[in-house]
């Protein structure tokens, strides 16, 4: 069982040398990008949900 383990490990290890890793830039602009949408999301999210609370209020509260 524990060769298995290892060769699993080892086998890891080999693939990982073939992985294309992104460079310092391509990580920064991805971030960036992920920040700046999930942003406008969470902003558009807000204002849905405030527009849907006040016409609730609206409807059961008539005013």
């Amino acid at each position: 069982m524990f060769k298995k383990i290892a060769k699993f490990y080892r086998d890891v290890v080999k693939e990982l040398k073939f992985v294309s890793w992104p460079t310092m830039a391509d990580l920064k602009e991805g971030t960036t990008v992920v920040v700046i949408i999930s942003s406008i999301v969470a902003i558009l999210l807000s204002v849905i949900d405030s527009v849907f609370s006040l016409l609730v209020r609206l409807v059961l509260f008539k005013g």
